[in-house]
């Protein structure tokens, strides 16, 4: 794959992932010439991550860029192209990325129009804004969707993933939404479900809780992603009915707002444990009259 030329980078804002994306390119041998950020939060991540890179108002950032990296809000993004477009910020020969997961490249038709080459590059990946990120860029993999046949676009996305370490994964416009879903319900409900966990346990008293479920939530993961619904355990699994009451009883009267999600994630392992074999029929009907039938 052939390596994109020395590029003047703009990065549109320098929040958790524009501010990563920015020194990772710039390691790359890129030149990150300027970014955008109002808040001190982007002020501090341009000093430690960016410095020396000018702060300057988005339109300036993109009319002065070669690659012009925008990563902004879902939300923002369909705005802040047209605006950029209308205010003559960007132009034919540029390449335009965005980093939402959630659109593909229509959500940049405005700048297409001029001339710019655009792509959708998402890392998959959670962002703190920190020096770690850009080692764990390097470990993750980039959803890369460009326009219908347009392979060089594919390519350039490609290859800057590339260059920042990463794996490029081809994601096509029309499943961009799915995937963003299946990627969301992972990270952020993870997230949700681990806080869940030690929120409850602090509440009954025990301590260094993160401590206690880390190497089981660690192990958890690892064998998901080696051995799918093979290696699913634990009293839904098994057709322990009375442990799963059990927890129901307990969490209703400690824990009222996660015995809602616990009783709609162990639904739904009974039913991937029936799937796959793991649960007889007799014994699914069991837990899903426990917790409370079907919806």
């Amino acid at each position: 794959m052939e390596r994109p030329a020395r590029l003047s980078v703009g990065v549109v804002s320098a929040g958790r992932v524009g501010s990563v994306l920015g020194a990772t390119l710039a390691t790359a041998g890129h030149s990150v010439i300027a970014a955008s950020g109002v808040s001190a939060a982007s002020i501090r991540r341009c000093e430690t991550l960016l410095p020396g890179v000018e702060l300057a108002r988005p339109d300036e950032v993109a009319a002065r860029s070669d690659l012009v990296v925008l990563a902004i809000p879902d939300d923002a993004l369909a705005g802040t192209v047209r605006g950029l477009v209308a205010a003559g910020a960007l132009r034919s020969g540029q390449i335009v990325v965005h980093t939402s997961g959630a659109h593909g490249v229509d959500v940049l038709a405005p700048a297409a129009g001029v001339g710019a080459l655009c792509v959708a590059l998402h890392p998959a990946m959670t962002f703190t804004g920190r020096e770690e990120d850009i080692q764990r860029l390097a470990a993750c993999c980039v959803g890369v969707t460009a326009g219908d046949g347009d392979e060089a676009a594919y390519q350039v996305g490609e290859a800057l993933a590339v260059e920042m370490g990463a794996e490029p994964v081809r994601i096509a416009e029309g499943v961009r939404p799915l995937y963003h879903a299946a990627l969301t319900h992972g990270a952020n409900h993870l997230l949700t479900l681990v806080a869940d966990c030690v929120e409850v346990l602090r509440d009954a008293g025990i301590g260094n809780a993160e401590r206690l479920i880390g190497p089981l939530l660690s192990a958890s993961l690892d064998n998901a992603l080696r051995h799918g619904g093979r290696a699913l355990t634990g009293p839904v699994a098994r057709g322990d009915t009375e442990t799963v009451r059990t927890h129901l009883e307990v969490l209703g009267e400690r824990a009222p707002r996660v015995a809602d999600c616990y009783t709609a994630l162990a639904r739904r392992t009974a039913e991937r444990a029936r799937e796959d074999g793991l649960l007889a029929e007799g014994a699914a009907a069991e837990i899903e009259s426990t917790l409370g039938g079907s919806r």
